[in-house]
């Protein structure tokens, strides 16, 4: 069987290629140097961190009554990716320039959220996914808001939650955090982001203890 060489290979080229293969092969070269499929990664990531935590080595046991489970949040659309929402006006919504989460917000909040229940109540909290972990007690609902509005200079944390209790009662309840005065750069707005998650945190945990 006959097999067809390349330009390089004994000096030939496919039947055909003729100028006009040449300079498809020459544009399709220059153009694969001036297009990058990824962005520049950004210098740092922003992350969400407890300023409740319960102390190393301590130890909780509980039963299935008395447990917790934290479902992950639901969110809005504009919650749903790894950057923080700009509320620009009514009707638009924009990102904040270089302010990319490690994670998505939704599980960041659900960690300080489980961690400061712990800290605050002492009770067991399963923050996790594993089938085999049951409580009759469950803490779930929706992050309504978890970024910046442009209009007020402010951080704003929204957080609609629903206690299960283990007798079958349902309530919910609103808690929101609101920062004012905050530039709107990546430096002040992660900080406060993380300052108004610990404070809706706190409300929530309190609500659980029936405080």
């Amino acid at each position: 069987m006959n097999r067809l060489a390349m330009s390089g290979d004994n000096g030939m080229r496919p039947k055909g290629f003729g100028k006009w293969g040449a300079l498809a092969l020459t544009l399709s070269l220059t153009l694969s140097g001036c297009i990058s499929l990824g962005g520049e990664p950004p210098e740092s990531l922003l992350t969400l961190t407890a300023e409740a935590a319960a102390p190393a080595g301590s130890a909780t046991s509980a039963t299935r009554s008395s447990a917790i489970a934290i479902n992950e949040p639901e969110v809005v659309a504009e919650l749903d990716v790894l950057r923080v929402p700009v509320q620009v006006d009514a009707t638009e919504v924009a990102y904040l320039q270089d302010a990319v989460w490690v994670e998505k917000p939704a599980r960041l909040f659900r960690r300080v959220l489980a961690e400061t229940l712990r800290a605050q109540s002492g009770s067991f909290v399963i923050d996790g996914d594993d089938p085999a972990l049951v409580a009759d007690q469950r803490l779930r609902g929706t992050l309504r808001s978890f970024g910046y509005d442009a209009r007020t200079s402010s951080v704003v944390v929204r957080f609609d939650a629903i206690r299960e209790g283990a007798d079958r009662s349902v309530e919910m309840r609103r808690f929101e955090a609101v920062e004012p005065g905050i530039s709107p750069k990546v430096g002040a707005v992660g900080p406060a982001l993380n300052r108004a998650a610990n404070d809706v945190a706190r409300q929530i945990a309190e609500w659980m203890a029936g405080e």
